[in-house]
């Protein structure tokens, strides 16, 4: 593995759905940077990222053919996609699909929200993680 495959995986990407002063919702990439460290002894070092405030968890299940009609998040929210295959669609007209693995942050609490579509053949299941605002 070479030194630059090090530091991509020192690296924690997601997307990001944000709300600018018009009410408009948007897509953003977010890295997060991890430094190796023996976090868990005896267990070998291993990379780890700065904590960040969590308290509680939820799962949403959307059956197929769901529909999200256009909304704001109901509270600032991590969502991690466990199964299935979803797009989200922001209201500048950007439209992403995440398949299991993809990580969001829904931070577009106010303002005209986005729109979430189950576009897979079955159920798909998120684990929500609601966080506090920064």
């Amino acid at each position: 593995m070479t030194k630059s495959s090090y530091s991509d995986l020192a690296q924690v990407t997601y997307h990001r759905i944000y709300v600018d002063s018009q009410g408009d919702s948007h897509f953003d990439v977010v890295k997060v940077e991890q430094s190796l460290m023996q976090a868990a002894p005896p267990a070998a070092p291993f990379y780890v990222s700065e904590d960040g405030p969590a308290v509680k968890y939820r799962f949403y299940t959307f059956e197929p053919g769901w529909i999200g009609e256009l909304h704001p998040a109901p509270t600032r929210q991590f969502l991690a996609l466990m199964s299935g295959a979803v797009e989200m669609e922001t209201t500048d007209g950007t439209v992403r699909r995440l398949t299991p693995g993809d990580l969001i942050l829904l931070e577009d609490t106010s303002g005209k929200g986005h729109v979430t579509r189950n576009i897979g053949d079955g159920f798909c299941t998120f684990l929500v993680v609601p966080v506090p605002s920064e």
